[in-house]
């Protein structure tokens, strides 16, 4: 069902995506800069399960329907661009996506529910899941659900291991970047306009 050739090549173009700048990976590098390795991966796996909820919607035809259907596909597109934008805002205001001060160390849950939310609230993951994953689906091959949710935990697995190995590498510069206030404060504002940035375009997705 899964050729070795087709899945190295799927895997490749995965590593790529993963590695391509977002707002998701650079929350799991903000989180390793600011609380450390567990934080990091914590991150990481939230982006990783958020993914896998498009994979889910999208095998079950949900995401298909935001395709076709112009009220979901707006509703969706409002609550991710909403999201986006209000999180964007709020680390422009606060700038402490990126703090060291214990103080403002957040719960793992928390970071965990905002990796989540900053993934599956996005639609463009959904529509990035439909017109990418069946190009590797073969129906001669067996299941075309099965290999929809295989080819899509995998991408999923490696979206929450490369973004959490991210934060754990930045880790390392941590300790300069405590001597960098300035340096500091222009990687939060960074990080605000990149969310608000990804909320913009996200209000700007059109339905094709």
């Amino acid at each position: 069902m899964f050729p070795l050739d087709i899945w190295l090549t799927y895997t490749a173009a995965c590593l790529l995506l993963v590695l391509s700048p977002g707002p998701d990976n650079l929350l799991a590098i903000a989180r390793g800069l600011s609380q450390g390795r567990m934080a990091a991966a914590i991150s990481g796996i939230a982006s990783g399960t958020g993914i896998l909820f498009h994979v889910a919607t999208a095998s079950l035809g949900l995401t298909l329907l935001m395709q076709t259907s112009a009220v979901a596909f707006w509703v969706v597109k409002v609550i991710g661009a909403s999201y986006l934008l209000w999180l964007g805002i709020k680390v422009l205001r606060s700038r402490s996506l990126i703090n060291f001060k214990p103080a403002a160390r957040q719960p793992l849950k928390s970071i965990f529910l905002t990796g989540f939310l900053s993934a599956a609230l996005n639609p463009k993951p959904g529509l990035f899941v439909l017109a990418f994953i069946p190009q590797f689906v073969n129906p001669s091959l067996g299941s075309v659900t099965v290999q929809m949710m295989v080819y899509g935990a995998w991408f999923a697995a490696l979206t929450a291991l490369g973004f959490a190995l991210m934060g754990i590498f930045a880790t390392r510069l941590s300790t300069w970047l405590q001597r960098k206030p300035k340096v500091v404060n222009g990687l939060n504002v960074g990080a605000g306009l990149t969310f608000v940035a990804s909320g913009l375009s996200v209000a700007a997705l059109s339905q094709k």
